[in-house]
């Protein structure tokens, strides 16, 4: 199988600053090669250009800017020319499909975040200095940076990343050939059902409490994009204290962002460790956070009739900060790791359906944290419920796929 690491890079003043020039070459790189797919199409009788005819000119583009191009790693700059022409190809296969096809756009400096080494031991090194106590990478034209890592890495690198989240600066390692590490059997089953009261809910009764980060952190995110608000938007040259209050908002939502993800690694793996099926509901999240359609008044032209927007914004709000579906990847990855079998179920009225005598009814959920069934008087946690019937049709399924 295939395995990704991440880890915290911690660079020097000078490589910091290495860092950043290179992203920025590899941003004009990037940005040249769209702006010459745009007039070769707009200027030239539609000519198209494609990903060979733009590599074909590297040689020569960084023969001509040494000093910025000819620094770095050949193979990156050609993996941010394949970038591109992914780009393109995505574009055509959705206008082929009558999708909305977003044609491909230029990036910012800020929206450039990511420099990919196709292959260790071309332009990088992973472990280059094993002599040495501390990990280092070695990246071509920024030197040997250290590395924080913090678990072992199984398997071969095949390909090395560096990527930027605000100030913090990553390696990503993809590994192949890593071996799966099959963790005893339990022989214990569960279900869960995801909510927001509580973050899930287990058939065995267990409940793990919804962290609520964003909620946590909205009086310091609020005041900070009030701040950042009194600056001008559209501004040529931010000024120093722009950039300082622009600088804050995102470290906010970085700290929510990292404090979600360790919330829902730390819960997969319990969820893996003590059971060998695990059932949760299919979730469309998406579709569930989409806010609703306005309602025209059909007396009134141009007036729109109360659609509960404000009331689904909160919800939809709490959907996301509970983090749902990042969580569902991070288990079936572990568990697919781990060698655990996840099963995902059809959610339809799984908070409706009575698990003891299977009667059905909206009637049924008497409040969000109550059941009660109309026809034989069970009363029972909603999500707790829930949780049964996920289950019980987890059950179903594996007996139908045996």
């Amino acid at each position: 199988m295939i395995r990704a690491y991440k880890f915290l890079l911690r660079p020097t003043v000078r490589q910091e600053q290495a860092l950043r020039e290179m992203l920025r070459d590899h941003c004009s790189l990037y940005n040249g090669a769209l702006q010459e797919r745009r007039d070769a199409w707009r200027h030239t009788s539609k000519t198209t250009v494609r990903y060979g005819d733009q590599s074909a000119q590297l040689s020569e583009i960084r023969a001509f800017d040494p000093e910025r191009q000819g620094r770095w790693s050949f193979s990156s700059q050609q993996t941010t020319l394949r970038r591109l022409d992914k780009a393109f190809q995505a574009f055509f296969r959705r206008v082929k499909a009558g999708q909305a096809p977003g044609y491909p756009r230029f990036k910012g400096a800020g929206h450039f975040d990511t420099v990919t080494f196709p292959r260790d031991g071309d332009g990088c090194r992973w472990d280059s200095t094993p002599h040495n106590p501390h990990t280092r990478v070695r990246l071509q034209g920024v030197g040997h940076v250290r590395v924080h890592q913090h678990r072992p890495v199984r398997g071969r690198v095949k390909t090395v990343s560096v990527k930027r989240e605000g100030h913090r600066w990553y390696v990503v390692l993809s590994c192949a050939e890593a071996l799966t590490e099959d963790l005893p059997a339990t022989g214990a089953v569960v279900g869960i059902d995801m909510g927001v009261a509580h973050f899930l809910t287990t058939s065995n009764g267990e409940h793990v409490a919804n962290p609520r980060f964003l909620q946590a952190a909205a009086e310091e995110l609020a005041e900070a994009q009030r701040h950042l608000a009194t600056f001008p938007k559209r501004t040529k040259h931010r000024t120093k204290a722009h950039r300082a209050a622009a600088r804050k908002v995102a470290k906010i939502h970085a700290k929510i962002r990292r404090q979600r993800l360790d919330h829902a690694h730390k819960t997969a793996l319990a969820l893996v460790r003590d059971h060998d099926v695990i059932a949760h509901e299919r979730l469309n999240t998406a579709g569930m956070t989409r806010s609703p359609r306005p309602k025209p008044d059909p007396e009134r032209e141009g007036i729109f009739l109360p659609n509960q927007r404000a009331a689904k914004a909160g919800l939809n709000r709490s959907i996301l900060d509970a983090g749902w579906g990042v969580f569902l990847a991070i288990l079936a990855n572990k568990a697919e790791s781990a060698g655990r079998t996840v099963v995902a179920v059809d959610p339809r009225n799984t908070s409706r359906t009575c698990p003891s005598c299977g009667h059905v009814a909206k009637e049924n959920r008497v409040t969000q944290a109550t059941f009660q069934c109309t026809a034989c008087g069970m009363t029972a946690n909603a999500d707790h419920v829930g949780a049964t019937n996920v289950l019980n049709r987890a059950g179903l399924a594996l007996c139908v796929a045996a």
